[in-house]
């Protein structure tokens, strides 16, 4: 590999610009808005707002939202579902996993999943 574009893929990496694009991406599809330049201009300015804690980072999701990937996940209508599938949606929506500490007989409370994606959904963006 030559050295340039080593250079540049570190860069890349450095700069967690592959993550930052695919959850601008992500943002843009979901809202589909008529003015998509400053639409990202908008977002751009929130999540550096959120960084000087003046205001909050943009999700993906809204609190409806969660509540339907829960009872979607929670088929038996149990009230609560399994770490793993907890694990699953967060990596479907890109979010880490590395640091949870939950056992496999764990369960995990509609409650605390909501608590636990805002709280992944602000990891995310709180290292642009």
């Amino acid at each position: 590999m030559a050295a340039g574009e080593e250079q540049s893929r570190e860069y890349l990496r450095r700069h967690r610009l592959p993550e930052l694009l695919h959850r601008l991406g992500a943002l843009l599809l979901f809202h589909r808005p008529e003015r998509p330049r400053e639409f990202l201009i908008q977002v751009l300015e929130r999540v550096k707002a959120g960084r000087r804690a003046e205001g909050e980072y943009p999700f993906l999701l809204d609190e409806d939202n969660v509540d339907s990937m829960f009872s979607l996940l929670d088929v038996l209508g149990q009230g609560f579902i399994r770490p793993a599938q907890y694990r699953e949606a967060l990596k479907t929506l890109g979010l880490s996993t590395e640091d949870l500490e939950l056992e496999d007989d764990d369960v995990i409370t509609l409650d605390v999943f909501k608590e636990g994606m805002k709280k992944k959904m602000l990891e995310s963006w709180s290292v642009y």
